[in-house]
C-alpha cells in the first residue's frame, strides 16, 4: 500500500448518523478525525426511519427496560439539541379490545411515563374519542383511547448536523468516497479510499484508530476490507413506509395495534400529507437494493383501513421509501422482535478497530459518547464527554423556542414567503443567515429552479451541507421532492449538470 499523505487520529467509515455523531464527538474531544462515506450522508438507513425521536413503547411488552429507559433519557437531551428540527408530538392510540386489555395499555404507558425524567414532554392520558378531535377521522366504534408524548425529527437533516458540527471542529467529511482497504502497518492503520466525486482517485491515510459505523455493511467491512472477524453479526431487516394525501386535518399522530400484534403509525407529514408506517420483512440482499414491495404496500393500507373512515388504497401512495436496519443479530424468530439496541465490539490492542452493531437514531448520541471514551482509552488520552449538553448546528434558537425563531425571522426578513420563510427555519436555524446572505428580495435569490427552490439555496447546498445532486437537494436535504412533480428530480439534475461547480465541505482538512 501506498506511503500515507496524512496521518489522524480516528479514521470513521461510514456517513450514517452513527458514523457523524462518532466523528463529531471525537473532533469536539480533541482528536484528529476523518470521515468517509460511499455515498451521500444519510443516504440508506439513517434516512429512511419513521423519523421518531422515541423510547419504544412497545418494547416494554418484551420487557427490554433497559433499552426503553436509555431510549427515554436520550430523547430529552435530543429535544433539546436542535429544537428546529425536533420537537414533541404527541401520539393517539385508540383501543381495540380484542388485541391488548386496557390494563396492559395503561401498565404500559405508566412505566412510559417514568422510565426517565421527563422535563419538556406531557405525560399520558386517556381519551373519550367521541369528544377529542383525534376521534373525528376514526371509524365509531374506537370510542376510547390513550394519548402519549415522543418527538418527531427530520433524521437525514440529523445526520447533516452532526457533520457539520464534526467539521465545525477539525474533522475532515468525505462523501462519495469508499473505503477499500485497512491493513495494520507499525501500530498504525492505513487506509486506501477510493473517491468517485468528479473523477475517480484514491486517497492513502494512515490513522491510529478505525471506526466501522457502515450499519448494514459492518459484517462485510470487517471480512473483505479489514480481514477481521467477529462472533456478533447483524440481522438486516427491511422498513418501509408509504406516504398519501393527509388523512386527518389536527396536530396529532396515531399508533394503531395490528391483529399480529406489530404497530404501525401514522403521522403528519410535511403539511400536506400522512406518513404510514413501518413493515419489518427480513432482507437478504444488498442493503443499496431495497425498496417496497406489493405486500408491504397492501399490509401498510390494511392496517390504517381498520381504524380511519377514509379507507386508504395503494393507488393513493404518493411516495414510498424503504431502508435496512442492521439490527444486533439475536435470535429472535420475529423480525419485529429483534432487539433495537446496540453492541460495540473492539479488537486489536495496538491499533483498535472499533464496530458499531445494531441502534437506533434516538441512541445515537449516547452510542457516540461511549464509542469515542473506548477510542480515547485506547488511545491513552483523556477528555471529558461533551456533548449531553451541546447543541446542534442551528439548534441555539432564542430560549429553544421555534415558535420565537419564527417571529424573528418574519422580522428580518418580511420579504420571504410565509411558507419560504417557515421551511427556512426549520430546515436551517439560526443558520439561516448562511443561506440568505445579502439578499434583500425575493430576485436576490437567483433563479427560481424548482418552486420554492432557489439557485442561492442549491449553492449553500453544495457548498456547505455536502449535495451534489438532486436526489440529495429534493430527497435528504429537505423533502421538497414530496411536493414536486415526478420530473423535478431529472430537471434538477440538468440544472445542476450546468452549474459552476461550487467548493463543498468535503474538500475541507
Amino acid at each position: 500500500m501506498t506511503a500515507p499523505s496524512k496521518t489522524y487520529d480516528v479514521l470513521v467509515v461510514g456517513g450514517g448518523i452513527n458514523g457523524t455523531g462518532i466523528a463529531r464527538d471525537a473532533a469536539g474531544r480533541g482528536l484528529s478525525v476523518v470521515l468517509c462515506e460511499q455515498d451521500d450522508l444519510a443516504a440508506h438507513t439513517s434516512s429512511a426511519s419513521t423519523k421518531l425521536i422515541h423510547g419504544g413503547l412497545r418494547y416494554l411488552e418484551g420487557f427490554h427496560f433497559a433499552l426503553v429507559r436509555k431510549a427515554l433519557q436520550e430523547r430529552e437531551v435530543l429535544l433539546a439539541s436542535a429544537p428546529h428540527i425536533m420537537w414533541p408530538l404527541r401520539f393517539v392510540m385508540p383501543h381495540d379490545a380484542h388485541l391488548r386489555p386496557l390494563w396492559m395499555i395503561r401498565a404500559g404507558l405508566f412505566l412510559y411515563d417514568n422510565l426517565a425524567r421527563r422535563r419538556r414532554l406531557a405525560g399520558s392520558a386517556s381519551l373519550d374519542l367521541r369528544r377529542h378531535p383525534a376521534g373525528t377521522p376514526l371509524q365509531p366504534q374506537f370510542t376510547r383511547g390513550f394519548i402519549y408524548s415522543d418527538g418527531w425529527t427530520d433524521d437525514a437533516r440529523l445526520v447533516v448536523l452532526n457533520a457539520l458540527d464534526a467539521t465545525d471542529r477539525g474533522a475532515t467529511v468525505l462523501t462519495r468516497t469508499r473505503c477499500r482497504k485497512i491493513e495494520v502497518r507499525e501500530g498504525m492503520w492505513h487506509a486506501e479510499l477510493a473517491a468517485s466525486s468528479g473523477q475517480e482517485r484514491t486517497l492513502h491515510i494512515a490513522a491510529r484508530a478505525v471506526v466501522n459505523a457502515t450499519g448494514p455493511w459492518v459484517s462485510r467491512f470487517l471480512n473483505e476490507v479489514a480481514s477481521a472477524r467477529s462472533e456478533r453479526s447483524v440481522r438486516l431487516v427491511k422498513g418501509s413506509h408509504i406516504v398519501v394525501p393527509k388523512l386527518f386535518a389536527h396536530r396529532f399522530a396515531y399508533i394503531f395495534q395490528n391483529i399480529d400484534r406489530r404497530i404501525v403509525f401514522a403521522i403528519p407529514y410535511e403539511e400536506d400529507f400522512t406518513l404510514i408506517g413501518t413493515t419489518d420483512v427480513d432482507h437478504h440482499g444488498d442493503p443499496r437494493d431495497v425498496r417496497i414491495d406489493d405486500a408491504e404496500v397492501r399490509y401498510l393500507c390494511d392496517t390504517v383501513n381498520r381504524y380511519f373512515s377514509r379507507q386508504v388504497q395503494p393507488p393513493d401512495v404518493v411516495w414510498s421509501y424503504s431502508g435496512v436496519r442492521p439490527l444486533l443479530d439475536d435470535k429472535a424468530g420475529d423480525p419485529s422482535s429483534v432487539t433495537r439496541d446496540y453492541k460495540l465490539e473492539m479488537e486489536r490492542e495496538d491499533a483498535p478497530l472499533l464496530s458499531v452493531f445494531g441502534g437506533k437514531i434516538t441512541t445515537y448520541r449516547r452510542l457516540a459518547e461511549t464509542a469515542v471514551d473506548q477510542i480515547m482509552r485506547a488511545l491513552g488520552h483523556r477528555s471529558r464527554a461533551w456533548t449531553r449538553d451541546a447543541v446542534l448546528p442551528g439548534g441555539d434558537l432564542p430560549a429553544r423556542s421555534l415558535a420565537r425563531f419564527l417571529r424573528s425571522v418574519e422580522r428580518r426578513y418580511p420579504w420571504l414567503p410565509a411558507s419560504l420563510r417557515t421551511r427556512y427555519s426549520r430546515s436551517y436555524g439560526t443558520r439561516i443567515d448562511r443561506v440568505i446572505g445579502d439578499a434583500r428580495s425575493l430576485r436576490d435569490l437567483g433563479e427560481e429552479v424548482l418552486p420554492q427552490l432557489y439557485a442561492r439555496e442549491i449553492d449553500y447546498l453544495c457548498r456547505e451541507e455536502w449535495a451534489q445532486t438532486a436526489q440529495d437537494i429534493l430527497w435528504r436535504r429537505s423533502k421538497l421532492g414530496v411536493h414536486l412533480p415526478p420530473d423535478a428530480t431529472a430537471q434538477l439534475d440538468r440544472w445542476l449538470e450546468h452549474r459552476i461547480p461550487v467548493r463543498t465541505t468535503a474538500d475541507k482538512g
